[in-house]
């Protein structure tokens, strides 16, 4: 009787991640290994500042193993950039001050650091800003058709009236603000920028069509339309010179609306990202819900992997990595949030060419060591869902 093959030989848990432990480089950035975390929006910086609670959180990050952080959204230094009075600020004596602290603790911990550069656009809402008689800025007036959205009627409501469009005045002051806050986040250490363009916020409504109905230069096709993401790209660059790199973050859904899309195929989603590409961007921060679904029928490649397809630069990927649900599914209590082992899948991704780094965002909230224990085999820390509502 002939012998049957032997049975594959399980792959251990620690082989699995072991090329998420190389080194990565962009520009003069040098990353320890291919973990980043995630920007998360925290609001614990009063009045704009983060505090050495701030700079404690980070550093624990980056301590337990992270290679590249991400920071929260920052405000630019424009009045209307964001609402709540708790998120950080990237301009201002005692802001800058704070983060110098920020960047200072984590980069004593081993790992590098960029600023999430952020302008809410249509999804500020004036009552709970430090400036509630200033609107929010919209390409076309518009905040976008609401379709599938975790927010509340009411809210909805209260968001869809118009308001007039940017005029070319704040279009051209605003672009000079993602400059200057650059500017003062090299001058306090930080390794890189990032800029996020993604859900619905200001830079992703001039590339969405529901949202951006101009006809002037930054308005019309799906080149015209992604004119102001370039330019706020070529302002930072020109800013902070060749040296640092800038990270994109992009996103096909919307918080109006998580059905909807910028570019409904992939010669579309190319115009963009290539045109962003062209203007300086290094790599692309594909923000999904979920880290492995297929974004173009017909094709295997998630958007991450199309990112990366189509302009040839890194990509990093993102959205439900180290548990089971969706974001919204945890911050709206739907089912409990468990802490799971996924990163066999995030492996195979990454044999594939999908993506050269993995963002983790809510297990790294819950368990500042989550990389450590990855790298060890370790069992993950259960999750907790009250970590959502402090800073630790």
């Amino acid at each position: 009787m002939a012998e049957s093959a032997p049975a594959p030989e399980a792959v251990s848990a620690v082989d699995v991640v072991a090329p998420f432990f190389e080194p990565f480089a962009l520009r003069s950035m040098k990353v320890p290994n291919r973990f980043a975390m995630a920007p998360m929006a925290r609001e614990f910086s009063p009045g704009g500042v983060p505090g050495a609670d701030v700079a404690e959180y980070y550093r624990k990050r980056a301590a337990g193993g992270v290679g590249l952080i991400v920071t929260e959204g920052v405000g630019i230094e424009q009045p209307a950039a964001v609402d709540g009075t708790g998120v950080p600020l990237m301009y201002g004596e005692a802001a800058l001050a704070g983060w110098r602290q920020v960047v200072d603790a984590v980069h004593s911990a081993g790992a590098v650091i960029v600023p999430q550069l952020w302008h809410q656009g249509v999804l500020r809402n004036p009552a709970r800003s430090a400036r509630p008689d200033l609107p929010g800025l919209r390409p076309s007036g518009l905040w976008g058709t609401p379709g599938l959205t975790s927010y509340e009627d009411d809210y909805v409501a209260q968001m869809q009236t118009p308001t007039r469009p940017m005029t070319d005045e704040e279009i051209a002051d605003t672009i000079a603000a993602y400059a200057s806050s650059a500017r003062n986040a090299i001058d306090v250490g930080f390794d890189g920028i990032a800029i996020h363009g993604a859900h619905g916020y200001l830079i992703d409504t001039y590339f969405w069509a529901d949202t951006n109905r101009r006809t002037d230069r930054w308005g019309g096709d799906a080149r015209a339309r992604a004119e102001f993401g370039v330019e706020v790209t070529k302002a930072i660059r020109r800013e902070i010179g060749e040296e640092k790199p800038i990270i994109f973050r992009f996103s096909q859904h919307k918080q109006q609306d998580y059905k909807a899309r910028f570019g409904e195929t992939p010669e579309e989603l190319g115009i963009t990202l290539g045109a962003l590409a062209d203007a300086g961007v290094d790599m692309f921060d594909s923000s999904s819900r979920r880290f492995n679904v297929p974004i173009f029928e017909g094709s295997e490649l998630t958007q991450a992997g199309w990112a990366r397809k189509l302009t040839g630069k890194p990509s990093m990927t993102v959205g439900g990595i180290g548990l089971n649900n969706w974001l919204q599914d945890t911050f709206k209590g739907r089912g409990e949030t468990l802490a799971v082992n996924n990163l066999d899948e995030v492996r195979q991704l990454y044999d594939r060419g999908m993506f050269d780094m993995v963002a983790v965002g809510r297990a790294l909230i819950s368990d500042p060591e989550w990389v450590q224990k990855a790298r060890s085999g370790a069992p993950f820390t259960p999750y907790d869902a009250t970590c959502l509502g402090r800073l630790a």
